[in-house]
């Protein structure tokens, strides 16, 4: 009799999960019912539910969706779970030892660039090798360093859960999926008597040719890989910074010892074009795209340097973030989440961006998605709480992993704030600022009320509190 109540093969994208998958349904007493808890549909893209819950119902109680595949699937029941998915069963899934743990790797450069190609041709899946598409792909190295980042926090979490609770788990390698023998054995830790001869032969195996071939700035790559801290020499006992991945999007002036660590859904455009100014420059000219090593590089040679950050208020920036991200008026912004937010969770977000030009289209979106927000920043949803609408005092905490900025300053004393900034690093006339900082104030005003005001402040009540913000208007 199997240790086991169900299994969950825990990977990421193009990481050779669907072709896991595959093999593991080969065997007799074994069923893996896909990505369960994805946050944009329940198993498969076009599939509506798993042994009869539905998306709605999984999202209004996942635990049931477990207890469903522990009783009702074919023999031992299972599922694949990515870091991006529902985290309310993250934590009760690593601390229950009747739960399998099968961890899926490949090498990150090979997984980034799969994603990338798989992007550009739309294809996610190969059974015919007729109908392969190929393509090159450009390497971005703030990009991939994101990509690493969440991939290398996501183990640690992973490893640090498994060792505090005394368990272990069943580790397979993307070349490991070749191999017939690891997948019997897989069975074997998983307590299925049953082997397989061979391996699956449906999915084929997309884009195998070498990777100059499939990297149009090859020679960049190469570059970018070397300048990576690949051992991370500087990484401190509690694995800071746990939001590694903003190091990137810090901002530098051309000239002046002056940094700046944006907080998304913020006024960035215009501090950008501020900074640009105090240095006579334009903004091609400042300096970006930093990892941890040239984060520390640049600080060893900018002595006396300073650094800072700009609050928001969380109403105004909610609504930016509500504009930019949900209902951009020229399209875009996270399709996927606008759509699960309006399908999966009945929210009244117009199909069409544009349609939330209209004043009580709009009122009643972004009210509805301040309910959204109180719910997803206290973990009860399971889409990702994205860093354009985290709240702020998070996100500052995330900073001080590697960077305490010198000067939190506010948006609506901008001027000012920058004024004493500058002057700290001895300048004595600095760029004007425009009138207006925030480019979507005039349609919050034209929908702000009291009912608004309070939804914000249930959204984001740290925030409210932490830095003392009064209402909007």
């Amino acid at each position: 009799m199997t240790k086991f109540d169900y299994f969950v093969v825990f990977a990421e994208m193009r990481t050779g999960s669907n072709f896991l998958e595959a093999n593991i349904n080969s065997f007799n007493g074994l069923q893996c019912h896909g990505e369960a808890f994805n946050p944009h549909f329940i198993g498969y893209p076009n599939s509506t539910d798993i042994l009869g819950i539905t998306q709605p119902m999984r999202e209004a109680d996942p635990q049931r969706l477990i207890a469903t595949i522990k009783e009702h699937s074919a023999g031992l029941g299972g599922f694949r779970y990515f870091s991006d998915h529902d985290p309310r069963v993250l934590d009760p899934m690593l601390s229950d030892p009747r739960c399998a743990k099968i961890v899926l790797t490949r090498n990150p450069v090979e997984s980034y660039v799969s994603w990338k190609i798989a992007k550009e041709t739309g294809q996610w899946k190969l059974t015919n090798v007729k109908h392969a598409k190929s393509g090159k792909v450009s390497f971005d190295a703030a990009e991939f360093e994101r990509h690493l980042s969440q991939l290398q926090a996501f183990q640690v979490e992973l490893l640090g859960a498994l060792q505090r609770s005394g368990q272990t788990a069943f580790y397979v390698d993307y070349e490991d999926l070749q191999d017939v023998d690891v997948m019997n054995g897989l069975a074997a830790y998983l307590g299925c008597p049953n082997r397989i001869d061979g391996l699956d032969k449906k999915l084929k195996k997309q884009n195998p040719e070498d990777m100059a071939d499939k990297v149009s700035n090859f020679d960049k790559m190469e570059a970018a890989l070397a300048r990576l801290d690949r051992f991370n020499l500087n990484r401190t006992p509690n694995f800071e910074p746990r939001r590694a991945a903003v190091i990137p999007t810090y901002v530098a002036c051309p000239d002046s010892a002056l940094i700046y660590l944006p907080i998304k859904s913020g006024p960035e455009p215009v501090v950008r074009a501020w900074m640009a100014g105090l240095d006579g420059k334009p903004e091609t000219a400042l300096i970006e795209n930093f990892t941890q090593k040239t984060l520390r590089q640049w600080k060893r040679g900018h002595p006396g340097h300073r650094s800072f950050t700009v609050l928001r208020h969380p109403l105004a920036r909610a609504h930016a973030a509500y504009c930019d991200k949900i209902v951009p008026v020229d399209g875009g912004g996270f399709v996927e989440i606008r759509d699960t937010l309006r399908k999966g969770l009945g929210l009244p977000i117009p199909k069409d961006p544009a349609d939330s030009l209209d004043p009580a289209v709009h009122r009643a979106g972004f009210l509805a998605f301040l309910g959204f927000l109180k719910s997803n920043l206290s973990a009860q949803t399971s889409l990702r709480v994205d860093a354009s609408w985290a709240s702020q005092l998070t996100i500052l905490q995330g900073m001080a992993g590697m960077m305490l900025p010198d000067m939190i300053l506010r948006e609506d004393r901008l001027s000012d704030d920058l004024a004493v900034l500058a002057a700290g690093i001895g300048k004595g006339v600095m760029p004007a600022l425009p009138d207006v900082t925030d480019p979507h104030v005039d349609r919050l005003t034209t929908i702000y009320d009291t009912d608004i005001e309070q939804a914000g402040v249930d959204a984001y009540q740290r925030d409210y509190i932490a830095f003392g913000f009064g209402p909007w208007a």
